[in-house]
């Protein structure tokens, strides 16, 4: 099984800090995975940010994963890739870009991230949790309620497969997110739009270390 960090940080677009600033400032709060997730660039635009984090993930030691733009596979230092087509093909994308590259995906139902762990991703992001302005959807919100579910019935078919809870997380939920079983979080807003980046983060990652139970 690849390396999947428990606390996955997200970037986006977001008028007070670009992307590359948000991907500094992660890394010195101590981010070990950073998902880039940009859908307003040209693949140019998109190459210079990337790369130009890569280089900061690269000093950090940091993972860097890209939110979907498979296509620029090979043309920056990419550790891997998060899909959020809930429909995408991910027998064909393995195949696309080999096994080193991890591949991650979004679900939002118990068939489609059953469908995600049997075609081979390396881990799911599974909500959302709450409401969320990052990627505002009409999903029903999953609550605690959600994620004790998705831990019983992985158990039940013999799926082991990372399952992070995304989607309107603050640090009051992340103590009885983790006790339900679930591998870890995934957070953008709570972070970027905290009056203190770095404190913020540090208190998301002491959370999730301090109450995982698998």
């Amino acid at each position: 099984m690849k390396y999947i960090e428990k606390l996955h940080y997200i970037t986006h677009d977001i008028p007070h800090l670009n992307h590359i600033e948000q991907a500094q400032l992660a890394c010195e709060a101590g981010a070990k995975w950073i998902q880039y997730r940009c859908l307003s660039k040209s693949d140019e635009e998109l190459l210079k940010d990337i790369k130009a984090i890569a280089e900061i993930c690269d000093d950090w030691g940091t993972t860097l994963i890209v939110t979907d733009h498979i296509h620029l596979n090979g043309k920056a230092d990419i550790q891997g890739f998060h899909i959020e087509n809930m429909d995408a093909d991910f027998i064909a994308l393995r195949k696309l870009v080999g096994d080193d590259i991890t591949l991650g995906g979004s679900a939002n139902t118990m068939e489609n991230l059953t469908r995600l762990a049997l075609e081979g991703a390396d881990y799911i992001g599974y909500g959302p949790f709450a409401a969320t302005e990052t990627k505002p959807n009409s999903y029903e919100h999953l609550g605690i309620e959600g994620y004790q579910h998705v831990v019983k019935e992985l158990k039940g078919q013999a799926i082991n497969i990372p399952i992070l809870a995304v989607g309107g997380i603050k640090t009051y939920d992340v103590e009885a997110l983790m006790q339900t079983g679930i591998y870890g979080i995934a957070v953008s807003g709570a972070i970027n739009f905290a009056d203190d980046f770095l404190e913020a983060y540090r208190d998301f990652y002491i959370l999730v270390k301090e109450n995982t139970v698998n």
